[in-house]
């Protein structure tokens, strides 16, 4: 099984097989509407923005499992994204992307990508680790998705290369996207 193999629902419900994607280079992201890293919107987009043209697409997956920080429907979601940071990347159906009920796109990426840690130089590592040690301490535990805005990058092959946790900005993916692109 490979990531071309899977198929998700839009926000507005359509089926859509990533393997419409072939041939690009994909950043797979779990989002947020209400959270501390809601911002990395606009750079998702700037990002979209800058390589869309050579073959980048952003997918961009709303959760509400993380402190219920995405509590619209997908149309509310969709507009928040549209006229808040301009959003113009496909966003899909909100849904799990952790535990039993995730959906099995993220279990896929998460057995390709382990969990290494967040940035200890992000201003909110440090608090972003406090609240899940005294709030969800098993969200610490194995390689499951810690929070909102975890970023995977896919290649033109579909090989899950990388993985980025919220505390990754995202124009420091920039130069990692050139590489494969």
């Amino acid at each position: 099984m490979g990531i071309y193999d899977f198929t998700v629902k839009t926000n507005k419900g359509v089926e859509k097989n990533l393997g419409d994607y072939r041939g690009k280079v994909l950043l797979i992201v779990n989002t947020a509407s209400k959270c501390g890293f809601t911002p990395q919107f606009e750079g998702l987009q700037k990002l979209y923005d800058a390589y869309k043209e050579r073959g980048f697409e952003i997918l961009g997956f709303p959760c509400n499992q993380f402190a219920g920080q995405e509590p619209g429907t997908n149309e509310e979601v969709q507009t928040f994204c549209k006229l808040n940071y301009g959003v113009k990347f496909q966003i899909f159906e909100k849904g799990d992307v952790r535990g039993d009920t995730a959906q099995p796109l993220f279990k896929y990426l998460i057995a390709q990508k382990k969990f290494e840690g967040f940035d200890p130089n992000h201003p909110i590592a440090a608090k972003l680790t406090e609240v899940l040690k005294a709030n969800f301490p098993e969200y610490l535990e194995g390689d499951g998705i810690k929070w909102n805005f975890t970023k995977f990058l896919v290649d033109r092959e579909g090989n899950v290369v990388a993985r980025f946790e919220p505390t990754t900005d995202p124009a420091a993916i920039a130069k990692d996207i050139e590489a494969l692109l």
